[in-house]
């Protein structure tokens, strides 16, 4: 099945929002082993959305649209796909009995426009939506499936995942299912990690393998397609040994685990506290474990020194050890983590500095990055990085980084990796 995205809006042509709605569903498709071929964004306008679905179903099967269910005029999406097809519109009971309902509770009247979100074309399935008013519908007709979602991504998201995909599974894998797992890597580019499945991605048929790459990480998706879930995860489990036997020492994570929680989990689990002095990050590192529920068991606080009067007074780092070696160096991150965890009385203290870029910094070119880890009493780790990119992406690699390299000295300290 070959597919094309329709985002109708032009507030979408004008910029003042951002096609998510797109990303989304296309990264919902391709689990589904459904190609995505063309995005296409057109306007309010009756014509110019006819013309798309005329060009839509000239190269696709399955034609999705955002965007346009709503009670206003300029809400016409619906109205021209019933045109173009022939289609009646008709009153869905169930979702005018929830429109209404939903302003009886607030005690405002029910406008007649607001009547409209509950039309839905003759014979389709309606996708309830547990978020908003307007319903999304799924029709097949003439070797074409149509499906119609609302704009908001706090409707469209829900709808499509628990509503549309499990359909549209069912439709392409004759009531069979299809089951994706992802892995996730770190540490490990995405050419040198294609390169060393490159075995698999060439012999695979079911499941199928995708690799993809985003902020420094790489995953790499399987689907399988089968009569029920049970044989679905058989295959998957095959084929993730036969990958990890390859990589494994790069993967730290699967679905949507990221390097942040997997570190608070495997911190929760051996019952360690940690605290972190950052500079450069300025704060990331924290705010980034406090993402995750339940990191109130290992996260004590921490401080921004960004300064080095700052390091001198909050931390209580010596002057002459700045003097001699700089605010850019292992000297320095090594006694930031130390340092802070005495402050913190915890078991673990991070230490974060570097030169984040455009500009050089204390002497040291962008992109220049120590790493300072002080578990227990021992002597500080102490690691360097070398990065490239802007300024922004450098900081959120520092603390992407500082996660899988804690999460590595603490393996290599016998706490077992969860």
């Amino acid at each position: 099945m070959n597919a094309e995205i329709i985002a109708v809006g032009s507030e979408l042509l004008l910029g003042q929002i951002a096609n998510t709605n797109a990303k989304f569903v296309s990264t919902q498709l391709s689990e589904l082993g459904i190609n995505v071929f063309y995005h296409t964004v057109v306007g309010d306008n009756a014509d110019r959305l006819k013309s798309a679905i005329d060009i839509a179903e000239s190269r696709a099967d399955l034609i999705i649209f955002s965007g346009g269910l709503g009670p206003t005029k300029d809400d016409l999406t619906k109205e021209t796909i019933a045109k173009h097809l022939g289609l009646p519109l008709v009153i869905d009971e169930a979702a005018l009995s929830f429109i209404e309902q939903f302003f009886a509770a607030r005690g405002r009247g029910m406008t007649e426009n607001n009547r409209k979100q509950a039309l839905i074309l003759e014979g389709s399935e309606v996708l309830a939506n547990h978020n908003g008013m307007a319903p999304g519908m799924l029709l097949e007709k003439a070797g074409y499936t149509y499906i119609l979602l609302p704009g908001p991504p706090k409707e469209l998201e829900p709808m499509f995942q628990f509503e549309a995909k499990p359909k549209l599974a069912a439709l392409l894998n004759d009531g069979g299912v299809i089951q994706s797992h992802v892995l996730r890597f770190y540490g490990i580019g995405e050419a040198e990690l294609e390169v060393r499945v490159q075995d698999i991605l060439d012999s695979q048929t079911n499941p199928t393998v995708a690799p993809l790459a985003s902020d420094g990480e790489v995953t790499l998706r399987i689907t399988a397609k089968a009569r029920n879930v049970e044989e679905a995860w058989r295959l998957i489990k095959l084929k993730e040994a036969e990958i990890l036997a390859i990589v494994g020492e790069y993967h730290y994570g699967d679905n949507d685990d990221s390097l942040a929680s997997k570190l608070v989990e495997m911190l929760v689990h051996h019952k360690l506290s940690i605290s972190a002095a950052e500079s450069l990050t300025a704060g990331l590192f924290q705010s980034e474990l406090a993402e995750i529920s339940g990191v109130g068991n290992t996260l004590v606080g921490g401080v921004v020194t960004y300064t080095p009067e700052a390091k001198m007074k909050q931390l209580g780092i010596e002057k002459s050890l700045l003097d001699q070696c700089g605010i850019v160096s292992g000297e320095c991150a090594g006694a930031m983590a130390a340092k802070v965890r005495e402050k913190f009385g915890t078991d673990i203290g991070v230490g974060l500095t570097g030169a984040a870029g455009p500009d050089p910094h204390d002497g040291q070119p962008p992109g220049t990055i120590w790493l300072g880890f002080s578990i227990g009493d021992g002597e500080p780790f102490t690691h360097k990085l070398q990065l490239q990119g802007m300024r922004n992406t450098n900081r959120l690699r520092t603390v992407k980084f500082a996660c899988s390299y804690l999460m590595r000295l603490l393996v290599e300290k016998g706490y077992e990796k969860i």
